[in-house]
């Protein structure tokens, strides 16, 4: 097993910073450039801040077979004083006990070769320097931002591994760039005269963007930009040039940080005109010879059960009863895949972007709307063509029969989640009996899933009242009524059930191909770390018991407590990340042996896959090539990652936008994390998290006890802990950095 990176005083604190504070703020704001003239411009970031071994180290790599004199050594170095010459021996010195460099017949150094040569991905901690992930080495390797050669977080690289001390950490070059992961940036646009700068928004990245007045294409200071790398620097200390390709707009509007946002994870702003001219041309008419093919349920009373402001509905539930008393309730999904053949360009574009992305103001969708609003929308009066799992079950959950298919449906009723939470609460209504009986048998099903181990944490979803132009009126956090979890036990069963049919269907190593969800149990020792936590706040979770049982626990013991949201969070960051997969490992927060991805194929490419390889099977198919699919899905899981990285950003960009009218307000909150620099406090009735900076501590000069999770006054010895309840008041609200900050007004109570 790979070792991981300091969780409290590397890479994890750094990237930790991000969500509140500003890096760029205070003595973390870039420095100036040495020189004058050059294409970096005055107070520029380009190869300074530079240690001085560094230097040296980077001199002897550009000649790696030279042996050098010390007096070639300082003529090469520009050194000139007695001063220099003999801090440059200290150097030197240095490098020859840590195994970098060999000494020569006795006066004379030249770079240690015998390292080794590894290829790796970049992972960038912060703006000082970056770790090597790699398959061929146990553990990763740190090289500092004047040995990166301009690689970005992501890029594939080949490293130089320097030898190190015994125990000391592994240290290495970047020899060559193999592979970026990007060219494109988005960042904030800064003129000087007739040229520019761009300053990244990726807050790890070390270098900004030079762009020359031809290639300004209309930006002007202080617009957010998006910037194409055209030159990669040949030597240290320059920048890359690049020229911009779209101008979202001034800073800080809804329109350009959103645009931005969209840019910076790469998502699309529209589809291609072959694309949506080929969504255009299919026909809305369902022939006569497709209804022969299909199991019809248009008599059968079915409904549709969604969010209020939702434009498409993938699923659909049916339900009627039998005559020996058991009811037949059917989940019917979209047939987008009647629509979407494999060679179209619909497919193509759909595999490209995997998912649709719901960012806080607006939908990425996966299809045209032509497809997702239209065509496979389940709209009500409407006769839809569906893929069908329906079920024989009693009113205690107990399943008798399952049958898989392609169907015809027709939607009574499009119900929103609040309309069908208002027949359960009141009884009142129309189709009042069909959505109590099915939600009398969701709590049946769900009963049984938390009996069998599942997990029953629910993440906290920040929603936003926005008003005409995007700007958010409030934030509050969304309730999960028994209309949401009613539909979420039919789709889960529906899901448990394709699958398990699936891999049913053959034995060990002839068990047929098929995509589905995994996820894997928690790490041990992030188990265990997550136990103090919750000690913290004088909850027991013993990580050596029953996992499921322990935290089901805390669960209903956390429940409507201020430290909730902050605690499930940490929970769910203990688990294994849920992913695609052909290899049918479980899913462990479900506590199903086998699960897949079936019921939203609307906006998720893996259900499109497994509508297929269901159908294949149906018919009769023998099993699928398992590698292309497997490819298949580490890019679905890929594409899973980056959307839920841009509706974070996205969430938090509009909290931050949020609480700028709040200045001078203050609100409780939970200390949420510790880092060196201060304290992130989430406030408790909106879930915004900002920063207490320790700089603005005066009563005393604070220090991080990160084994403790807290920080410690020198003199006074007062303690703020993670956990804690405190009183905030809010600073600064900085919409490019997307940061709060906060003022410690008080400590309500300790933990």
């Amino acid at each position: 097993m790979r070792s991981k990176r300091p969780s409290k005083g590397g890479r994890d604190k750094d990237s930790r910073n991000e969500k509140g504070g500003s890096r760029r703020g205070e003595s973390s704001r870039r420095e100036p450039s040495a020189g004058s003239g050059s294409r970096r411009g005055e107070g520029r970031k380009g190869g300074k801040d530079r240690s001085a071994k560094g230097i040296v180290l980077e001199m002897f790599s550009n000649s790696p077979d030279t042996v050098f004199t010390q007096r070639q050594i300082t003529r090469k170095l520009g050194i000139v004083d007695k001063k220099g010459r003999d801090e440059l021996m200290v150097i030197i010195n240095t490098l020859l006990r840590e195994n970098k460099l060999l000494l020569i017949d006795g006066d004379k150094y030249q770079l240690n070769l015998r390292v080794n040569i590894i290829t790796g991905r970049v992972d960038l901690a912060n703006s000082k320097y970056a770790y090597i992930v790699s398959e061929e080495t146990e553990d990763d390797v740190r090289v500092f931002r004047e040995h990166l050669k301009y690689a970005m977080d992501g890029d594939l690289v080949k490293v130089k591994v320097l030898p190190t001390m015994q125990g000391g950490r592994s240290e290495g070059m970047v020899v060559e760039v193999l592979e970026r992961s990007r060219t494109e940036l988005v960042g904030l646009m800064e003129l000087t005269k007739n040229f520019g700068f761009v300053v990244p928004d990726f807050k790890r990245l070390y270098f900004d963007v030079f762009v020359g007045e031809r290639n300004l294409n209309g930006a002007q200071s202080g617009d957010k930009v998006l910037v194409k790398i055209i030159e990669w620097p040949k030597e240290p200390g320059k920048n890359p040039t690049g020229e911009v390709i779209r101008v979202f707009g001034p800073a800080g509007e809804n329109e350009a940080e959103i645009h931005s946002i969209m840019a910076e994870f790469g998502l699309p702003f529209e589809f291609p005109e072959t694309v949506e001219e080929e969504a255009e041309q299919i026909s809305d008419k369902i022939p006569a010879g497709e209804l022969a093919k299909r199991r019809d349920m248009r008599d059968v009373t079915t409904f549709t059960i969604d969010p209020a402001d939702a434009k498409d509905f993938d699923d659909a539930l049916s339900i009627q009863k039998l005559e020996n008393g058991h009811w037949e309730i059917g989940v019917h999904i979209a047939d987008v895949t009647h629509y979407v053949h494999p060679r179209s360009l619909l497919e193509k574009e759909a595999f490209h972007r995997a998912t649709s992305v719901y960012l806080v103001d607006r939908t990425i969708p996966m299809l045209p709307e032509r497809l997702s609003n239209n065509l496979c929308s389940l709209r009500p009066n409407e006769e839809k063509l569906t893929f069908s799992v329906v079920f024989e079950i009693d009113d205690n959950g107990k399943l008798y029969d399952t049958w898989y298919g392609r169907t015809i449906i027709f939607s009574d009723r499009r119900f929103s989640y609040e309309e069908a939470q208002e027949r359960i609460e009141t009884g009142e209504g129309d189709f009042v009996e069909e959505i109590n009986t099915l939600n009398n048998i969701a709590k049946k099903l769900q009963a049984k899933r938390f009996k069998n181990g599942a997990i029953s944490f629910e993440t906290t979803e920040v929603k936003f009242k926005l008003d005409e132009n995007g700007k958010p009126l409030s934030v509050y956090v969304k309730e999960r009524k028994d209309a949401h979890k009613l539909i979420e036990e039919f789709m889960l069963l529906a899901n448990k059930k394709v699958a398990e049919f699936v891999y049913g269907l053959g034995k060990g190593k002839k068990r047929p191909t098929m995509v589905y969800r995994t996820h894997g149990s928690p790490d041990p020792d992030k188990l265990s770390t997550f136990s103090i936590f919750a000690g913290k706040f004088g909850y027991k979770v013993d990580p050596d018991g029953d996992v499921s049982e322990e935290l089901n626990n805390l669960t209903h013991e956390i429940e409507g407590k201020p430290e909730q949201s902050v605690l499930q969070n940490l929970a769910i960051r203990t688990m294994a990340k849920a992913k695609y997969s052909t290899e049918p490992e479980g899913h462990f927060g479900l506590a199903f042996d086998h699960y897949s991805h079936f019921t939203s194929p609307i906006r998720r490419y893996p259900d499109m896959m497994a509508h297929r390889l269901l159908q294949h099977y149906l018919d009769g198919g023998t099993s699928e090539d398992k590698e292309a699919f497997e490819e298949r899905c580490r890019h679905s899981s890929e594409m899973e990652k980056r959307a839920a990285d841009a509706e974070r950003a996205s969430i938090k960009y509009k909290q931050v936008e949020f609480m700028k009218d709040t200045i001078g307000n203050q609100y409780k909150g939970i200390v949420s994390g510790v880092t060196e620099w201060g304290i992130f406090v989430e406030i408790e009735e909106n879930k915004c998290e900002g920063m207490v900076r320790l700089s603005s501590l005066n009563d005393d000069y604070y220090e991080l006890d990160a084994n403790n999770y807290r920080i410690i006054g020198r003199q006074s010895k007062r303690i703020i802990s993670f956990g804690d309840e405190v009183l905030v008041e809010i600073v600064s609200a900085n919409m490019a950095e997307r940061t709060i900050d906060m003022e410690l007004v008080e400590t309500l109570k300790r933990h």
